[in-house]
């Protein structure tokens, strides 16, 4: 069995679409884009959801609860799931936030960090590096990720250096989705199906890479 952990936020989470004076609420299990892989890709394959709401690459955020810096928590992830095949990674937009106001060359040498730290734990685990879709705050995430429209700017180009440089594979969510206009982060339902669908054949082309 192929065992594929996917490393994210709270759109690897399935964090619903949020409206003022809601809550965070979740997508039931079988929505999220992991799920969605999943039932895609089949029995022979193992999905793991590993999504944080506002975990972000490197960066410790006290305001959203602590323990969000995907770098602290990533060793103890992939030792508890190894042996893993495959691990998907898609960070970066918790960084656009303006208490960090990274810029999209800061979040890519912020994954590039992250890789080197897997394959230190992790010598022969494969890597892919999604880009995340592009931000378009509204609403309640207005002021949250204020600046981030422009603070992401060429983010794909820069991560996509990163996986040339690391030999990774990439996936840029822009080519397929669009953040839902509820928040401007978030995903709606039909946007996991979509991606979902596309990323299991990416995951087959890069398992089957692999092998041969």
């Amino acid at each position: 069995m192929n065992v594929i952990l996917c490393y994210g936020d709270s759109n690897t989470h399935g964090t619903k679409p949020v409206n003022a004076n809601q809550t965070l609420t979740r997508y039931t299990r079988g929505v999220p884009w992991p799920d969605k892989m999943g039932s895609a890709l089949g029995t022979e394959y193992l999905v793991i959801s590993e999504g944080l709401p506002g975990r972000t690459t490197v960066h410790d955020d006290p305001i959203s609860g602590g323990m969000r810096s995907g770098i602290k928590l990533l060793s103890a992830t992939l030792h508890s799931h190894e042996p893993i095949d495959l691990l998907v990674l898609m960070l970066g937009t918790n960084d656009l936030k303006f208490q960090f106001s990274s810029s999209s060359f800061d979040i890519a040498q912020s994954v590039d960090r992250i890789i080197k730290e897997t394959k230190w734990h992790a010598p022969g685990l494969d890597i892919m590096i999604i880009s995340p879709a592009s931000v378009s705050p509204s609403g309640v995430m207005s002021d949250l990720f204020s600046g981030a429209e422009i603070l992401q700017k060429d983010l794909s180009t820069h991560l996509q250096h990163v996986a040339l440089m690391r030999g990774t594979g990439f996936m840029d969510a822009d080519d397929y989705v669009k953040v839902s206009p509820i928040d401007g982060v978030h995903w709606g339902e039909a946007a996991h199906n979509t991606f979902g669908t596309v990323a299991a054949q990416a995951v087959l082309n890069r398992l089957n890479k692999i092998k041969t």
